[in-house]
């Protein structure tokens, strides 16, 4: 049963959704105002600002996100997680991945969002 009676389980969906189609309204519309964002490399992201300014920063220097598929979802109480796939270009290279993410959820926006980074992908 969920404890947050305003989860969306497809939150998850529609943050990453954003960093695909490199829309920065949509990706912070997904989170709390003082959400905590922590990167599979280690930088953490403390509120919607810097968030934006993160990803603003990461656009503007030419990163983009080839493809960001979700693999395997699941909602409990104001938990959600996803296994996923990720191509990207960084620094004129490209690379793929696999990861997961692990996040909380208040009042209906992520308020802490974690991701680990996997192995690469075949």
């Amino acid at each position: 049963m969920n404890k947050d009676p305003t989860l969306d389980p497809d939150l998850l969906h529609i943050y990453i959704d954003g960093w695909c189609r490199h829309d920065i309204d949509v990706v912070l519309a997904a989170l709390a105002d003082d959400c905590e964002v922590i990167e599979s490399h280690g930088p953490v992201h403390r509120g919607r600002d810097q968030v934006g300014r993160w990803m603003r920063s990461w656009l503007a220097t030419g990163g983009q996100v080839r493809e960001w598929r979700i693999t395997d979802s699941g909602a409990a109480g104001d938990l959600l997680v996803a296994e996923w796939e990720i191509t990207r270009r960084w620094r004129g290279e490209e690379s793929s991945f696999q990861g997961a993410t692990i996040c909380r959820t208040l009042g209906g926006r992520i308020s802490y969002l974690r991701e680990y980074a996997g192995r690469l992908a075949p």
